[in-house]
């Protein structure tokens, strides 16, 4: 008589705390302003004369280049007094209305004179200092002179440089000879002291006259780099630098002139930027794998660079209908019926692009070859066989007559869980055993006998291997060949049956059927910490990076932060315990007893502001029975079923929705 399905109790837990958990946004505690009405009172000099308002109160304060900068003139000043007399001579009306929206116009003036004045006072300390002060005082009243023509000129046709001449007449014969003295003092500086000169010209001049000075810099500080590096045998460096655009900055780097464009073809930079996303771009390779286009990569000559810029808008193009599939829940289906000969159940699965491994209940491992799938011919109506069929119709394609290209056996106990690698298959079973087996030959390398209970779940990387087991402990292995495993440490700590771990360099991570989830220490296997937050026993986990997601038999899927030990999202949608779950960059897609598969988005729920409604990207219905088992990547989702099939859902390879449209069949 087979044994008792250990699938149905290794969830169990106490009937107490039911309920199910909400999120509660925390209310946004209004921000307090507290205004300074305590405020520095500026005093004015009054003044009986009929001159402007301006002229009445020259107290204020601004802020130039960010800055905040007090100024108060004495308009007695004879420096001032004759400035703006001859200001207002030569101002015409066009340049007053221009002049009246700029920011900060009013104090140009002021701060120059301002400056000059405590020049001046400063001079009558001694008389050292007077001739140096002097020296000084002469080459800010020269840098005053050029930022009033400057200032002159703005309102007259935007600057035009065709004025230039009629503006040179407005320059006093006084002014040319301090400007051509200052700048031979100028000269006689170093660099870093004609800088620091500069630079206090600069904080002195308004906002508006910075961007003068910037027009005059912009064409000094161009550089046509692309075009000049060739020219002096640096092509490689020129084509380097251009490597590193994205596509619309390169459409428009090829525009700009016919030597842009010859660097560009002749050094192969749109390959170089379709190799770049291959490299770095999971999604990126396995398109490359899928359609071919891979072959013409990393390797010069194979194809003119014309050949890639034609391919890059394809593979966009490629990537964007993906993406909207696994939006719409548009899907190529197919189906491995297993036909189990005694117990149905298909309770753990992996894949890659030759191969699924899948573990049953019927206590062995097959494999299944990933190619055949597609020549297997549909013995119930062969008109349909190799038609793809839409996500939108009710019933997939029942491939029958599948047959695995191998079949490991040597459990004696149901498959629960599995993972391999180039080396070797590692299962565990419900008869409390651990088998190495190697994945060429099929042979049974290794077994481990540790846990006196079911080992529920396991994992392997890097010469470490982590088993748990329903005897509520965790083990923790050394591998140092297939033949040669040796344990390290046993963690215990668990109130029930730990039902799933995983770990990177820096952390294992447990879940148990008394609703926690515990981190230890990967190197030292030290504990650090608990989370707590499910309501009921957790089923299924996967840790990266610093985030957590579990499922639960409460229905629910929580994330968590594994430094703070925080719940940041829970996702409510599954009617029936969560069974297995997995997530990348970008999805969320996890399985449940209620036969339904949900696809999420991760960054979405990361978000707090993201509603809850808009966290689930889609919901796939196909599978008869619970769901066991899923692993996906950027193209499909792979899942197994206690209706002992395993479905490929592929969001790949799915054809136009109305050519493929199948005509109703009548029984």
């Amino acid at each position: 008589m087979m044994d008792s399905d250990p699938d149905e109790c290794i969830f169990e837990t106490d009937d107490h705390g039911h309920e199910r958990g909400m999120v509660s946004a925390s209310p946004h505690r209004p921000m307090e302003v507290q205004n300074n009405n305590n405020r520095a009172n500026q005093q004015a000099e009054e003044e009986s004369s009929n001159d402007e308002a301006m002229d009445e109160n020259l107290s204020a304060t601004v802020h130039i280049s960010g800055i905040e900068v007090s100024i108060a003139h004495d308009i007695n000043s004879e420096p001032y007094n004759n400035q703006q007399q001859q200001m207002r001579q030569q101002q015409s009306h066009s340049s007053n209305m221009y002049m009246s929206d700029l920011p900060g116009a009013n104090f140009r003036d002021h701060s120059f004179h301002h400056m000059l004045h405590h020049k001046s006072s400063s001079s009558q300390s001694s008389t050292a200092a007077a001739r140096h002060s002097s020296n000084e005082v002469s080459m800010i009243d020269a840098a005053s002179s050029i930022a009033s023509s400057t200032h002159r000129s703005i309102g007259e046709q935007q600057g035009s440089r065709n004025d230039d001449d009629d503006d040179s007449s407005l320059l006093s014969e006084k002014y040319v000879e301090d400007r051509d003295n200052s700048i031979t003092q100028f000269q006689n500086w170093s660099e870093n002291e004609q800088v620091d000169f500069v630079q206090n010209l600069l904080h002195l001049m308004c906002h508006y006259q910075h961007g003068q000075v910037n027009n005059v810099l912009k064409p000094m500080l161009q550089r046509d780099f692309v075009s000049v590096l060739p020219q002096r045998g640096l092509t490689h460096v020129a084509e380097t630098i251009l490597s590193f655009l994205d596509a619309k900055s390169l459409c428009s780097a090829e525009s700009v002139c016919h030597e842009w464009y010859r660097v560009i073809q002749e050094g192969h930079i749109w390959r170089r930027l379709i190799e770049r996303n291959v490299r770095t771009d999971s999604l990126w390779k396995g398109l490359s794998e899928r359609r071919g286009w891979g072959q013409y990569l990393f390797k010069r000559g194979s194809q003119k660079d014309s050949y890639y810029h034609q391919l890059y808008p394809r593979i966009v193009a490629d990537i964007e209908k993906i993406e909207d599939n696994w939006r719409r829940g548009n899907f190529h289906l197919d189906k491995i019926q297993c036909r189990s000969d005694n117990s149905k159940g298909v309770y753990c699965l992996q894949y890659d692009d030759e191969k699924i491994v899948s573990g049953l209940r019927d206590n062995t491992i097959k494999l299944w070859d990933r190619k055949t799938l597609e020549n297997t011919k549909n013995t119930g109506r062969p008109e349909l066989a190799n038609r793809a069929e839409p996500a939108s119709l009710p019933v997939p394609r029942d491939r029958q007559g599948h047959q695995p290209y191998r079949v490991l056996t040597g459990h004696t106990g149901s498959v629960l869980c599995l993972q391999y690698d180039n080396n070797v298959i590692i299962t565990g079973s419900s008869d409390s055993t651990v088998r190495v087996w190697d994945v060429k030959t099929g042979e049974a390398i290794n077994t481990l006998v540790h846990h006196c209970e079911a080992v529920l779940h396991l994992r392997f990387d890097n010469g470490l291997m982590v088993t748990c087991s329903k005897d509520r402990s965790i083990a923790v292995w050394d591998m140092i060949s297939a033949r040669e495993i040796n344990m390290r440490r046993v963690l215990v700590g668990h109130r029930a049956a730990v039902n799933v771990v995983d770990f990177d360099d820096k952390y294992i991570v447990s879940a148990s059927g008394d609703r926690t989830i515990k981190v230890w220490v990967t190197s030292s296997c030290e504990f650090v910490r608990t989370l707590n937050g499910h309501k009921r026993g957790i089923a299924c986990l996967q840790y990266r990076d610093s985030l957590v997601v579990s499922g639960s038999s409460d229905n629910t899927i929580r994330l968590w932060d594994i430094e703070s030990g925080a719940c940041l999202r829970i996702l409510e949608g599954h009617e029936e315990l969560v069974r297995c779950i997995r997530f990348d960059n970008k999805r969320i897609v996890s399985g449940a007893y209620d036969g339904k598969i949900k696809v999420w988005d991760l960054q979405a729920a990361l978000d707090q502001r993201s509603p809850p409604h808009n966290l689930c990207i889609q919901t796939l219905m196909k599978h008869t029975g619970r769901v066991f088992r899923l692993q996906f990547d950027e193209f499909q989702i792979v899942s197994s079923s206690h209706d002992d099939s395993i479905l490929i859902w592929d969001f790949l390879n799915v054809s136009d929705m109305n050519e493929n449209r199948l005509p109703t069949i009548e029984e």
